[in-house]
């Protein structure tokens, strides 16, 4: 009994571990300033849920919502960069790999999400 949970918790572990590592590799991570720099020159996605977008958004970014990305890559274009973000940076992975998944390379998130940005805003409420 002991040993099925410790194995299964080990699991999970090391899972997490890989995807983190996995998830570093397929993107690069950007500091506010960085990401200001060259987001004006990419693709910029916002992969919160709508009503988290129409609550706030870095001026000029899309609602591409994690809960449809899947179905809604195509729309993006391979020839330019991604600028992706999401509240605090979790998001992102999983958005990042469904991108690489489908042959997309170009691929940025901002560090530490849109709760740590402190540039221009558009909001909606």
């Amino acid at each position: 009994m002991w040993y099925t949970i410790l194995i299964i918790l080990a699991a999970f572990i090391v899972y997490s571990v890989v995807m983190f590592v996995y998830q570093r590799k397929i993107m690069k991570a950007l500091t506010e300033e960085e990401f200001r720099n060259g987001y004006r020159k990419a693709q910029l996605i916002d992969i919160r849920e709508p009503n988290e977008f129409e609550g706030g958004h870095i001026l000029g970014a899309r609602n591409i919502p994690i809960s449809q990305f899947r179905m809604r890559t195509k729309e993006l274009r391979k020839d330019q960069p991604i600028y992706l973000y999401c509240q605090n940076g979790v998001r992102v992975g999983r958005a990042a790999q469904m991108l690489r998944r489908q042959g997309y390379r170009d691929i940025y998130q901002l560090k530490g999400g849109f709760k740590q940005w402190t540039g221009k805003i558009k909001s909606k409420k």
